[in-house]
């Protein structure tokens, strides 16, 4: 039998995140995790490898495109075996280094399985180098927090045996590039990796059953993708949606309902399928039932402010307690987690936690959206600033772009951001200062940003609010 302070139950983003913090504070800390190294699905199998890929993809596109500025380059070759080495060794090298990391701070790393025998006690189906079962071991604890994730979600109805149909998970496999692919839902998941597919030759069909793409997204900033993938995707069918799916051998035959699709469109046959339409929480903890934590109606754990379920002991945090499902939100949450373990007084209470959708272009957003305050009735006033007319993004080919920002028309605090376009990620952490920081419109105004540079556009939203952008002719109108 062994014992700590502090147990985490999942070593992803939010778990690791939580045990290292908790270390640093002189916990004694076990981390379980049925993984050779810590990381979860993120590094293993989400975030991480998609983003190497798509890397990928953005090299093939920019070379294909590169033909506009006068320099052409052969047909890309792919080598797909090799195109699998470099993003297992991506994360081979990520993984392992979280694992070192955590040696460095005395982490105990239990690779198994942990079922609650009760609020204060685990049994552990102990694993090998191998992932073979190696025995159990039991393990008390002072506090447990629960960062178990979350996994694909299904399409009732729509599940079939096949090795055509993937999720996201088999996708990131890259089993074969072919010659047809439908992704099933247009959320960020499947627009990312139905671009990956399509930039490596696929001819890729998207369906969604809203009527746009990233559904909750401002339209405006969907727009501009949209038109992207409408040139590098095959089709782009919304207000559909797949009712039948089979296995003939030489494909997946799938039929579509929507009454706005053309009849070829309703009955296709594709090499391979995949389903991306959301993910569900990891919250069937074994022996859960031996405490008091609570599940929602949704699957998620319910917790408090602070992390904290209806069990003393235990707290939950990341995926399996709720959206939005990103690995950044759970490494926040883990560091109020530890210190509500310890008795601190803290709660988990952003104003803005971002999002970013890494396709071609990429679109992020934080705080307030448009089309929240919209279903709030709240009164915004925004702001927007074109690419078009930024120099650094004509320069670069890429004037498809827009930055937004949502501001209270009577403190003129920036509210929210959004943004699309070539390296919107990156750009997307300067609103969420902002936002986090209560600055104001003429705070953002008179930062002096660098030229040129596609940060400008924060600077010249800005600008358009008080009707005074150098590079668009936008008046104030006066109340």
């Amino acid at each position: 039998m062994s014992s700590a302070q502090l147990v985490v139950i999942g070593a992803g983003p939010g778990g690791y995140a939580a045990a290292y913090y908790a270390a640093d504070l002189g916990m004694s800390v076990a981390l379980v995790d049925p993984e050779l190294n810590p990381g979860g699905v993120c590094l293993y199998r989400g975030c991480i490898p998609s983003k190497a890929l798509l890397h990928v993809a953005k090299v093939v596109s920019e070379a294909k495109h590169a033909s506009s500025w006068g320099v052409t380059f052969n047909e890309p070759k792919i080598d797909l075996a090799k195109l699998r080495a470099f993003k297992d060794q991506v994360v081979t090298k990520l993984t392992a280094g979280v694992g070192q990391v955590g040696k460095f701070r005395k982490v105990n790393y239990i690779r198994g399985m942990a079922t609650f025998t009760s609020p204060t006690s685990l049994s552990i189906d102990l694993l090998d180098k191998d992932g073979k079962a190696a025995g159990t071991d039991t393990l008390t604890f002072e506090h447990a927090i629960i960062a178990t994730g979350s996994r694909p979600a299904t399409v009732p109805g729509l599940s079939i045996d096949s090795p055509r149909v993937m999720d996201s998970t088999s996708a990131l496999d890259l089993p074969d590039v072919p010659k047809t692919l439908l992704v099933v839902g247009g959320g960020y998941i499947g627009l990312e990796l139905g671009s990956v597919y399509a930039a490596l030759g696929t001819k890729v069909t998207v369906v969604e059953m809203t009527p746009g793409l990233l559904p909750g997204a401002d339209r405006d900033l969907v727009a501009v993708l949209a038109k992207r993938m409408e040139q590098t995707l095959h089709k782009v069918l919304v207000n559909a949606r797949v009712t039948e799916m089979k296995d003939t051998g030489k494909g997946v035959a799938v039929k579509i309902d929507g009454a706005e699709l053309a009849p070829a469109d309703k009955e296709q046959t594709f090499d391979r399928v995949l389903v991306s339409v959301g993910r569900k929480p990891n919250s069937a903890v074994p022996g859960l039932d031996k405490t008091k934590v609570a599940i929602g109606e949704r699957g998620f754990i319910v917790v408090d402010a602070a992390r904290r379920t209806a069990e003393p002991t235990i707290l939950a945090i990341g995926d399996v307690v709720g959206e939005p499902m990103l690995a950044h939100k759970a490494s926040h949450e883990a560091r109020v987690a530890v210190e509500a373990a310890l008795g601190h007084r803290t709660a988990f209470e952003p104003q803005a936690i971002p999002a970013v959708v890494f396709t071609d272009p990429e679109v992020a957003w934080c705080g307030l959206t448009e089309t929240d305050a919209q279903k709030q009735g709240r009164r915004v006033e925004i702001a927007k600033f074109p690419w078009a007319a930024l120099g650094r993004a004509i320069a670069i080919d890429r004037p498809d772009g827009l930055t937004k920002l949502v501001i209270d028309p009577a403190t003129e605090r920036i509210l929210g951001v959004g943004i699309v376009g070539s390296g919107a990620g990156e750009l997307i952490a300067e609103g969420v200062l902002a936002v986090e920081m209560a600055a104001l419109a003429t705070d953002l105004k008179l930062s002096i940003h660098p030229h040129p540079t596609l940060s400008e556009t924060l600077m010249e939203a800005a600008e358009v609010f008080f009707g005074q952008s150098t590079h668009v002719y936008k008046p104030k109108k006066r109340a």
